[in-house]
């Protein structure tokens, strides 16, 4: 499968256009933006609240599968505050010289959003946590004997953290955020809301449902969503003069080799290892990832949630099962040496 293939589902994964297009279509202020509406009402008090002592708003966790809105939250909030915001990520960070450096740099009021901030290292954290609490850095001159303790003071900011992963934040680094929330997947009806907004701000003509269609097959993930429509876009300017109705988004869809759940060529082959080749499993990740030749990460964190939320695979302590449901969706009939018959 080609790059570009994959980055139609890969939400992890952003070519350099489609990241200036997401950013152009990201909405800027709260009230634009579509879903995830208990995480939006909390975020309007807190926010009005703090604007009205006059102070930061508390420290964010924002957590949740990749292309949900993360980023596009911390650069709300940002917006919504009057805030200027510095973007970063938990692996750009290597040294306590290198958070100092960006802390240190920062005015009161302003936002440092962290992507992945799961993945700092606990050198980095433990400096981070008086930052965090105190507003103030702890730095080591010298070695050895010789060595002394500085204490910087840094301005009031506010830590915006994103992460795939809290299972693998630290309990002293997730315990200091003063808000925590949790980005759920998208309805088929907020997907298209979001879709024609989109196509709004690309001048896309389009007519029918063919937005829903598309909505449909987005994996309830508003950056796969956008991706869709762009290459919906792409054929429809090639095959029907720009506009794109149903039969264009059906064909421009067959042609993405997206089916009428979202599955695309990489799920299927997944789902066809662990049956066709696994007996229906159990099977462990590596063994599923050597037996596909896709790698343990992508298949751990952009295909396999999507699979176990339309109920497709079970996961058990000894590996994934495919479920019947999945046996159904690809029209295959259970083996009579089905591994997962014997278990049962």
């Amino acid at each position: 499968m080609s790059n570009s293939e994959k980055n139609i589902i890969d939400t992890k994964v952003v070519e350099k256009k489609d990241e200036e297009l997401d950013i152009s279509l990201r909405p800027k202020r709260l009230s634009e933006y579509v879903g995830q509406e208990v995480i939006k009402e909390n975020l309007a008090i807190f926010m009005a609240a703090a604007k009205n002592r006059g102070e930061p708003i508390e420290h964010i966790l924002l957590y949740g599968p990749p292309g949900l809105g993360k980023t596009t939250l911390a650069y709300i909030i940002a917006n919504e505050m009057n805030s200027n915001i510095r973007i970063t990520s938990g692996a750009a960070i290597e040294r306590a010289g290198d958070l100092a450096s960006i802390l240190t740099g920062l005015e009161d009021g302003d936002i440092l959003f962290v992507d992945e901030v799961h993945r700092l290292n606990r050198n980095i954290e433990e400096v981070l946590y008086p930052a965090m609490e105190d507003y103030a850095i702890d730095m080591v001159l010298g070695k050895g004997p010789s060595a002394k303790t500085l204490r910087l003071d840094v301005p009031h900011f506010t830590l915006i953290g994103a992460t795939t992963k809290i299972g693998s934040l630290s309990s002293p680094l997730r315990d200091r955020f003063g808000n925590t929330f949790r980005l759920d997947y998208y309805d088929d009806e907020e997907l298209e809301q979001i879709i024609r907004r989109s196509a709004k701000i690309l001048n896309i003509k389009h007519k029918n449902n063919s937005l829903a269609k598309i909505a449909k097959r987005s994996r309830k993930t508003p950056r796969v969503a956008n991706r869709i429509l762009k290459r919906v876009r792409d054929f429809a300017e090639v095959k029907h003069q720009g506009e794109i109705d149903d039969a264009i988004a059906e064909a421009a869809l067959s042609m993405l080799d997206i089916d009428n759940l979202g599955l695309d060529r990489t799920d299927r082959m997944v789902l066809e290892a662990i049956i066709d080749k696994f007996a229906g499993g159990p099977v462990g990740l590596d063994a599923l990832a050597a037996a596909t030749a896709e790698d343990r990460d992508t298949i751990e964190d952009v295909i396999e949630p999507y699979l176990l939320r339309l109920g497709f695979i079970d996961r058990t302590p000894r590996g994934r099962i495919a479920t019947p449901g999945a046996y159904e969706h690809l029209g295959k009939t259970k083996g009579s040496n089905d591994k997962r018959q014997k278990l049962l």
